[in-house]
């Protein structure tokens, strides 16, 4: 007879003393999270003349609308639907890092981003993760430098 694993064995356990005393837990929304960095170059070029953003005084922006350098922060929340993890977040999170890092040479070690917002970054980022993991639901952070950036909760449909 196989010895059954020491994990499973605890969960067995631990259903079977649930069942004992009653308890009927509702079903939980569960959700794992990775992050990551990486550097990357971007513009916002409406910082340029915009006189909202371009305004010669102290709140002054017009240099965002130069190619600059920030460390992206990203942390990725995606859905999983039991607790022994259908999504193995080492895995999960090399895999992202991927996306970032295909090419052997140094020169696209860097990301290029254009005009994109730390909000494109994201919206890019979920169609990319929902192709591969559809009906999930997913919350996704991208920052410059760890400072300032985004959060936005994409309900899985």
């Amino acid at each position: 007879m196989e010895q059954e694993r020491y994990d499973a064995y605890m969960k067995r356990r631990m259903k079977e003393q649930d069942e004992l005393e009653g308890i009927n837990m509702p079903k939980q929304e569960r959700m794992i999270w990775v992050t990551f960095r990486k550097e990357g170059i971007h513009k916002y070029p409406a910082a340029l003349d915009d006189p909202k953003l371009a305004t010669g005084g102290w709140d002054d922006v017009s240099f965002l609308g130069y190619p600059h350098r920030h460390i992206f922060h990203f942390r990725v929340s995606i859905e999983v639907f039991h607790d022994d993890r259908d999504i193995e977040f080492i895995q999960f999170k090399r895999w992202l890092e991927r996306l970032y890092s295909e090419s052997t040479s140094t020169e696209n070690e860097v990301l290029v981003l254009d005009y994109k917002s730390c909000e494109m970054i994201a919206d890019e980022l979920h169609a990319t993760i929902k192709a591969k993991y559809p009906n999930r639901k997913m919350i996704i952070e991208v920052s410059e430098d760890g400072e300032n950036g985004c959060t936005i909760t994409y309900e899985k449909r």
